[in-house]
């Protein structure tokens, strides 16, 4: 389940604090998928309250990437969020070593993508939701009509930070920050 329209504050004020000077992030998006066109307009909105200003760096396919990260630093973004999905996350270790390679901070909506470079994320909490998923499979098995159970949002999220990501581009995260992070990878 995707709540990134309701996370895309949060993940910017979590890069705002990290980077207080950040007035310019670049969002990597998939504009072929009509949740993330949301996601982004959604995105858009929260910047506009924090003073952010976006550069939108559309994708539509694998080939894309290369060039739209490329444009994050030519015009020199301070930042990178990625709103996950199927597309981004086929790519996410070309963008975790781009991300790298340009010493550019970068939030994700997976903790996954941290587990394997990425420097911090701030996504629902996916054990919490199987763990929900579980109750449901039962409920069914129990006789309840699939139709009349109700949808639930994620209730727990997770704040995660790789530290050895932010030593290797250089940015050191404010104590108040770490003391925040639900897991700091060392």
């Amino acid at each position: 389940m995707d709540t990134s329209p309701d996370l895309s504050g949060k993940r910017l004020e979590l890069l705002k604090e990290i980077l207080p000077k950040v007035s310019r992030i670049a969002i990597l998006w998939n504009a072929a998928n009509p949740v993330k066109v949301l996601d982004f307009k959604e995105t858009e909105a929260a910047a506009q309250a924090l003073g952010l200003k976006l550069q939108s760096l559309e994708v539509k396919a694998s080939e894309d990437f290369e060039n739209k990260l490329k444009i994050a630093t030519t015009q020199r973004s301070g930042a990178l969020v990625v709103l996950q999905d199927a597309l981004t996350t086929a790519n996410t270790r070309s963008i975790v070593d781009f991300a790298t390679k340009s010493r550019l901070p970068a939030m994700y909506g997976s903790s996954e993508v941290v587990d394997v470079g990425g420097l911090m994320s701030y996504a629902a909490n996916f054990h919490d939701l199987f763990r929900r998923t579980a109750v449901y499979v039962d409920k069914i098995l129990k006789g309840a009509k699939p139709a009349d159970l109700p949808i639930e949002q994620p209730t727990k999220f997770e704040f995660i930070i790789n530290l050895k990501a932010a030593k290797q581009i250089g940015l050191t995260i404010p104590p108040n920050v770490l003391a925040r992070a639900d897991r700091v990878i060392q």
